[in-house]
């Protein structure tokens, strides 16, 4: 019953009363996306571009007109130091670990299969 009811509501012709003229836009008038090589390239270089931009406006509100350059360190930090130093001594570890073991009593997950 309600399809009938709906029809009888609203009419059969429901395109041509709910449409909204030029609602979708045409093909020309959307979003390109970039598929070749050197569009993409041109399209970075717009948004870095107007990535600077914004960023100089913004020292400028700001007061600061001459930007300064992050500071980046050439060694790295005592963690990641640290952490390298610990991830060399566990590779070597697990070397020596993956020796094979020339005993009889050999250690391990499939020791029992002896």
């Amino acid at each position: 019953m309600f399809p009938i009811g709906w029809m009888y509501y609203f009419g059969t012709n429901l395109d041509e009363r709910f449409s909204v003229p030029d609602f979708w836009p045409k093909e020309n008038e959307t979003h390109h996306i970039p598929f070749e090589k050197d569009e993409i390239q041109s399209e970075l270089a717009r948004l870095r571009a107007r990535r600077l931009a914004a960023r100089q406006r913004r020292f400028e509100l700001e007061g600061n007109h001459s930007p300064v350059d992050q500071h980046v360190d050439a060694q790295p930090s005592a963690i990641l130091q640290t952490l390298k130093n610990s991830d060399d001594s566990s590779v070597q570890h697990d070397h020596q670990s993956e020796q094979p073991a020339n005993n009889s009593q050999s250690q391990g997950w499939f020791s029992w299969l002896k």
